[in-house]
């Protein structure tokens, strides 16, 4: 179970209303006026709509006995104080970890190179039958460096599993085991799946097999820093080290999502859970069972997040889309005609709200695939062909702009880039800065960046910087910065 991004619910229903009487039996919520109370001339509120829990029992007899229990063993590589926390068995997330490693660096010449050396891995997931002939569906990081998974039935029955094959970037992995008739599970529609649904857990966290755990839908399509590829099911329900690859069932019983990862300032629980979609989790077993690994598209190029300031900067009505700040040459974004600037707010008529929408949206298709883009650039609306590429030849980055911006005047040194700086930077214009002050030193721009565009507009002299500064009618720009092989968007408040 990954952390730091490593009670059933009760339901109250309080009644406030003067001179009403609320039940509540059956599972359902009544309301009448009281016998014999005065009539008045307000308008009558509407009863309270029914309110009904749904029976987790039955959903758990009927599809726990095909959620199993995987154990793990195998190596890994680690330097002698890992290693000897390791076999001492401190998680390396427990505050001992740390003390261990001090007191084993006292215990060595200081300089002295740690020595690598395989350590034995232990670790424990869960996971689901999606076929009656023995596959198994759970998460990639469940089986990572395994030499041997076993896996565990309700009936107490276990099988040494085969692993097909595993997807490290939607952390989805899967087993086979040599079974017939297996109990499998109902494969539900994430896209019919509501914020504020109930749904429920089964796994073995810390071990305990076969635990039952219900919350709601918290939110759909999150993107977390390390997963772009996956748009996560956000949830409620208690989920700890031991759930990994469990289903994510909704009150039919069919699987919506595999309980993935848990957001944790203390390694356990704390009320924030993400599940993969099943739809995303389908479409790679099926290409798993197939060839024994999962292909996923990409575009080529890096995006960062469109805050308000970027949207004033480039006269976007909403602060939506996936800012291009960067393509990678002869790539698929390069081929199709992307710039930097560029803003990507649909992939074949889908969507892009957040930068991390694109990644998920591109990945989940198949190499060599071709996509319309439809992209905000100087302020018009255009479309694009894009052939994809795979992801597997090189990954696609996302970068961000965090930076607090803030008022004023630009407060920039510049001057024109020489040429053996340009070669160096490999940039055909630029400016470099030479001094950062003011709103622009507070969004984080520094000496020695070179400035490579102004709102879209490519930076080739002061003056055009000027010009572009003087007739900003937002207030605010959008600063296209390169530093050292990076290159990213820096809005700046300018008034």
């Amino acid at each position: 179970m990954n952390t730091r991004l490593t009670s059933p619910r009760a339901l109250a229903i309080a009644l406030a209303s003067a001179g009403v009487i609320g039940a509540v039996g059956g599972g359902a919520y009544t309301s009448a006026r009281a016998v014999g109370a005065p009539t008045t001339n307000a308008v009558a509120t509407a009863p309270a709509a029914m309110v009904t829990l749904p029976d987790f029992s039955t959903i758990t007899s009927r599809d726990g006995p095909a959620v199993v229990n995987i154990s793990v063993t195998g190596t890994m590589k680690a330097s002698d104080d890992e290693a000897a926390a390791e076999i001492q068995g401190i998680d390396p997330d427990d505050p001992m970890f740390q003390f261990f490693r001090r007191f084993q660096g006292q215990m060595n010449p200081r300089g002295q190179q740690q020595q690598q050396r395989e350590v034995p891995v232990r670790a424990q997931g869960s996971g689901f039958i999606v076929d009656p002939s023995g596959v198994i569906i759970t998460n990639a990081h469940v089986v990572k460096d395994a030499k041997e998974v076993t896996v565990k039935l309700t009936d107490r029955r276990e099988y040494r599993a085969k692993v097909l094959g595993a997807d490290a970037k939607t952390d989805i992995a899967v087993l086979k085991i040599d079974a017939k008739n297996l109990p499998v599970l109902a494969l539900g529609n994430t896209k019919d799946l509501k914020v504020g649904e109930w749904v429920l857990a089964i796994g073995s966290p810390f071990g305990f097999e076969n635990t039952v755990t219900a919350g709601v839908v918290s939110a759909k399509g999150r993107s977390l820093p390390d997963d772009s590829y996956v748009p996560f099911i956000q949830t409620d329900v208690a989920v700890n080290p031991g759930n990994s690859g469990g289903p994510l069932l909704n009150t039919r019983g069919e699987v919506v999502g595999i309980n993935s990862q848990i957001y944790s300032r203390s390694g356990g629980y704390q009320g924030v859970s993400f599940a993969i979609p099943i739809d995303v989790a389908i479409q790679v077993k099926d290409q798993i069972v197939a060839t024994g690994k999962a292909t996923h598209g990409r575009l080529g190029v890096a995006v960062q997040e469109v805050n308000q300031a970027f949207a004033d900067s480039f006269k976007l009505d909403k602060p939506e889309g996936a800012l291009v700040s960067n393509i990678e040459k002869g790539g698929p974004g390069d081929k199709a005609g992307l710039k930097a600037g560029d803003v990507i707010r649909k992939v074949d008529g889908q969507p892009i709200v957040s930068s991390g929408d694109l990644p998920a949206v591109i990945g989940q298709q198949a190499p060599g695939k071709k996509v319309t883009l439809e992209v905000w650039r100087q302020g018009e609306r255009q479309e694009l062909q894009a052939k994809l590429g795979d992801a597997s030849d090189k990954p696609a980055k996302v970068a961000k702009a965090d930076a607090d911006v803030g008022q004023g005047k630009l407060g920039l040194a510049l001057r024109p880039l020489q040429p053996q700086e340009k070669r160096e930077a490999a940039v055909d214009n630029g400016l470099l800065i030479e001094d950062a002050a003011g709103p622009s030193a507070q969004a984080g721009v520094q000496a020695g960046d070179v400035l490579l565009a102004i709102n879209g507009t490519p930076a080739q002299s002061v003056e055009q910087v000027r010009e572009v500064v003087a007739k900003a009618s937002n207030k605010s720009v959008a600063l296209l910065i390169q530093r050292g092989e990076d290159k990213i968007f820096v809005p700046v408040r300018i008034g």
